[in-house]
């Protein structure tokens, strides 16, 4: 199981943001072979407003969702203010040697005396194994108001308890515990461990598919979003994603370091950041020339606990020069700091899956579109992205771009007509201008309207 590979295909939205309904596809989605080793690169592009990072936040909250975490209730702001449901449908393919699984999973949310709760949800799935492919069917179908069925196909669940007493009635506290915990029923932590049992019935290979996406939204799936961004900008924190293995024993998540002052560590969070202080400055002089990060400790110090601490800083060095406090670079740099890791993990890691929303804020535009260009050539895992600088319209090809729409019911589009000798960036300025897509791409503003507008506020606010 370890072996396989696992890679988003496509994301559905339904009622989340503006976004009554949407899709987006990954390049490689068509694609039927059994290895898939190279990058896959999806940019999303749109005006202000027009659905662009309701992607980055149903791509986070359905991570939450599917390690098994109690549902966040922020969610409730996401969901569309006309609806008091949301829907979402990710599509995944699971690479072996010779095996193929192509799985879906749906979750309905329900909001419901101001509580989101997972009111539906399914997985189906199709195997091709060494040519032979199975029809895709629904072996997992959960509905929380079916109070007497644990869940749906009866064959399935029949398959997995195997007339063991014992197991039916820890598949009903599975239930309960779900609901009353408001997490998933499918990945919750009590019936992913009743899934993980030996068994020889044909659900076992079901089981692996769930542990496996358990997995990939566990280690794999990096969400970075505008608040990791945010907390940049205010020179408050410097927050790194990051994963380092190390054994059987591996840390995923977002390190964070104030910008303001030295923090007092323990022994294991100081052996992590100095783990990714050494992978980052693998790969950071490259990018920023000459440049590295340091990790400077001032001393042990007892923490409250009694155990010994450390206190360290991180510090910038630019060509030997004297090292400086990390705040004092730009805040392009910072950004770039932040999410390196985490893109040296999609490099090399063909399951991996970044999402990232305004990949470009901060960024030189430039060294955006060298950094794309080097990804979409030699990495090995996904990189999802929003951004508003339109270098990436010539770095990338045409299946690797996506663009919202001002129609809530069919957000994201292809641009179609486009040529491999196209300038896509070009087209896409003429489309804003000019039309001639499935879809209005711009809700087209008036500049003569706004002149005028400004000129009204400046004589009625400051003529008084």
């Amino acid at each position: 199981m370890d072996s396989l590979v696992v890679r988003l295909a496509s994301l559905s939205l339904k009622n989340i943001k503006n976004v009554k309904n949407g899709t987006i596809f990954m390049p490689k989605t068509k694609e039927n072979g059994k290895v898939l080793c190279d990058s896959e690169i999806l940019g999303i592009y749109g005006q202000n407003g027009s659905g662009k990072t309701a992607i980055v936040d149903a791509l986070y909250f359905l991570q939450q969702i599917m390690t098994g975490n109690s549902i966040e209730q922020e969610i409730t702001n996401y969901l569309d203010v006309d609806s008091d449901t949301a829907e979402i449908n990710a599509e995944f393919k699971i690479y072996g040697s010779k095996i193929l699984y192509e799985v879906g999973y749906h979750v309905c949310l329900l909001r419901s005396e101001g509580e989101v709760v997972i009111e539906h949800e399914y997985m189906n799935c199709s195997i091709d194994y060494e040519g032979k492919r199975t029809n895709k069917n629904v072996f997992v179908d959960y509905k929380r108001e079916e109070s007497t069925i644990v869940f749906k196909p009866k064959k399935r669940f029949e398959e997995l308890v195997e007339n063991d007493i014992d197991t039916r009635l820890d598949m009903i506290v599975a239930k309960k515990m779900a609901e009353k915990s408001n997490c998933s029923y499918i990945f919750g932590e009590s019936s992913r461990e009743i899934f993980g049992r030996k068994t020889k019935s044909d659900f076992r290979k079901y089981a692996v598919v769930i542990n496996k996406l358990y997995q990939f939204a566990f280690k794999d799936l990096f969400v970075i979003r505008n608040t990791h961004s945010g907390m940049i900008t205010a020179n408050f924190l410097l927050p790194m994603a990051f994963r380092i293995e190390n054994g059987e024993k591996g840390f995923k998540g977002d390190f964070a370091m104030p910008l303001m002052e030295p923090v007092i560590l323990d022994y294991e969070k100081k052996e992590i950041l100095c783990s990714i202080v050494e992978q980052i400055n693998t790969v950071l002089y490259t990018i920023i020339p000459g440049m590295s990060i340091k990790l400077k400790e001032y001393g042990e110090q007892t923490l409250d606990s009694g155990e010994t601490g450390w206190k360290v800083e991180l510090l910038s060095i630019r060509n030997g020069k004297k090292a400086i406090p990390i705040r004092m670079e730009s805040e392009g740099i910072i950004k770039i700091i932040s999410i390196l890791n985490a893109l040296i993990q999609a490099f090399g890691n063909p399951s991996i899956c970044l999402v990232i929303d305004e990949l470009d804020a901060g960024i030189f535009e430039y060294m955006l579109g060298e950094l794309l260009d080097i990804f979409n050539k030699s990495a090995k895992g996904q990189l999802i992205f929003t951004s508003h600088n339109l270098r990436a319209l010539e770095m990338l090809d045409k299946d690797s771009i996506m663009f919202s729409t001002v129609n809530p019911n069919n957000r994201y589009i292809y641009m179609k007509n486009v040529k491999d000798s196209n300038n896509l960036r070009k087209m896409y300025i003429r489309s804003i201008t000019l039309g001639g897509q499935e879809e209005k791409i711009y809700d087209e503003t008036d500049s003569l309207k706004i002149a005028r507008a400004f000129r009204k506020a400046g004589r009625r606010f400051f003529n008084d």
